[in-house]
């Protein structure tokens, strides 16, 4: 079976003629990969937030597969359940700010799989010089949780207890605490995938046979609960820094037997300079998307070597613009966020998804859902005042309905680096996938089936335009995502 490689040769400056667009539909792979997104635990997400309805609304008319609900460390009431360690008098289990945001997701979600990451360990359950402290306002940020890197348990027996009682709270109606006391929820839900914790390379920062012993200590009882679960190692902000962790984790033989290793996961941000602008971005997101393209072929020459059953999600992929960050003033809302931005980066996301698509990954996530000031701001793939998706969530819809599980991915071919494009085929027809990567329109020659069909675009903002379509010449506009569906229709000129 031919890969359906995607041949770009780089040229000098930019084409006066339209690109043109080759198809062999006699060389193909199929599809195996789903476009999604995550959401990460804040405030914007609570019950009476003025964006909870719209934002839950689009999430759940989206219906993608494979949404990962991560409860993160900036907000600990809304992602730990024992913020204080058990006494001989009491324990402190409180799910009252984590349970509103998971039913509300669950409920968005239904009927779909999704990873579920409540990735924060207790803070007391590290070493620290003294106590850590956390906001009482469950609203209010801290960057600060996540200290100590050594277990003041090196069994993990504690940790593992931890999650267990968790996984029993949502899975199997509730759980008994360390003084015997029961708490009941009444949730009986199934849990598809468990990611066993965040980024593992920022916080705590296990080495990798410490790492590999907190998963397998968490995994073990999880997996005898529900051998149906699935579970999600890894979840590294920049495995390009420390394959060798990767490596490792992957080798069955540094694992306790029937411990399974269902998918790794690692992250990617692109993120400009200060000084940049779009004319700038055009070239920086997507030379920094090319590191990540890279990276993942190094990861997948070690898992299909080491554990070729293990799957891969890319669970965060998105842009970051330096000026979100200043934790030192983090409820600064900073400055505009210029409107093409968001196409920027909503094409990046496409591209990625593409190139990650031609080598079998099967998760691409889109991050995240909300984003705002205190938040990354430019992270957010809806308005964080009205809940109304923006260009990036319009893209990964546009992704989601143009792409089935199983298609033919044909080998496509043309020149330059300035544009992406993937042909697929199947029940839903013969489609075309193009990426314009630039700030400027570039116009491409079509294959001669797609002369007629179906136009779906996100360009020069967040409304997606559908029309009709005729004619040999596409013009994409700056940034534009675009999927075109042929029809039998004989050609015509547009």
């Amino acid at each position: 079976m031919a890969g359906a490689v995607c041949i770009a040769v780089a040229q000098q400056g930019t084409p006066e003629k339209p690109v043109s667009i080759k198809v062999d539909w006699s060389k193909t792979q199929p599809l195996q990969t789903t476009p999604t997104l995550q959401m990460v635990v804040n405030p914007m997400l609570r019950p009476g937030s003025p964006i909870h309805d719209a934002t839950f609304a689009a999430l759940k008319q989206l219906g993608a597969d494979d949404v990962r609900y991560a409860a993160w460390h900036p907000y600990p009431k809304l992602a730990v359940a024992e913020l204080q360690p058990p006494t001989a008098e009491k324990t402190s289990w409180d799910f009252s700010g984590i349970d509103p945001i998971v039913q509300d997701f669950l409920d968005a979600t239904r009927g779909h799989d999704f990873i579920f990451s409540l990735s924060t360990n207790p803070a007391w359950m590290y070493k620290t010089a003294k106590p850590v402290t956390y906001p009482e306002d469950p609203d209010k940020l801290t960057w600060d949780y996540t200290q100590g890197k050594e277990l003041r348990d090196p069994t993990c027996a504690e940790l593992a207890a931890y999650y267990t009682r968790v996984a029993e709270w949502y899975t199997q109606g509730g759980f008994t605490d360390e003084l015997g006391k029961r708490h009941e929820s009444g949730y009986h839900y199934t849990i598809p995938y468990w990611e066993v914790f965040n980024e593992i390379d920022v916080e705590h920062q296990p080495t990798p046979e410490q790492y590999v012993q907190r998963y397998d200590a968490i995994v073990a009882p999880l997996h005898k609960m529900d051998p149906a679960m699935k579970f999600v190692g890894l979840a590294m902000a920049f495995p390009e820094r420390n394959p060798g962790m990767v490596e490792y984790f992957l080798d069955h033989s540094h694992h306790q037997a029937g411990i399974p290793l269902d998918m790794i996961s690692y992250h990617f941000y692109a993120i400009p300079a200060r000084e940049q602008t779009a004319a700038d971005w055009q070239y920086s997101f997507f030379d920094q998307a090319d590191r990540l393209i890279t990276t993942i072929r190094f990861v997948e020459l070690m898992r299909k070597r080491l554990s070729p059953e293990t799957k891969t999600t890319l669970d965060e992929v998105g842009t970051i613009l330096p000026t979100d960050w200043h934790p030192d003033n983090p409820y600064d809302p900073g400055p505009p966020i210029p409107a093409v931005y968001w196409n920027a980066s909503g094409a990046m996301f496409a591209y990625i998804f593409l190139e990650a698509a031609k080598q079998d990954i099967a998760v691409v996530g889109e991050s995240q859902l909300v984003g705002f000031p205190s938040q990354f701001p430019s992270v957010t793939m809806v308005d964080w005042t009205t809940g109304k998706p923006n260009a990036r969530f319009e893209v990964l819809r546009l992704l989601h309905d143009a792409t089935h599980i199983g298609d033919a991915m044909a080998q496509t071919r043309f020149l330059g680096s300035d544009i992406d494009v993937q042909a697929l085929d199947g029940p839903a027809g013969k489609r075309l996938l193009l990426v314009n990567k630039r700030d400027r329109s570039i116009s491409v020659d079509l294959p001669a089936e797609f002369a007629s069909g179906e136009l779906r675009i996100v360009a020069g903002g967040a409304e997606p335009r559908t029309s009709a379509w005729r004619g040999s010449t596409l013009t994409l506009p700056p940034f534009a995502v675009t999927a075109l569906t042929a029809t039998s229709a004989p050609p015509a000129a547009h």
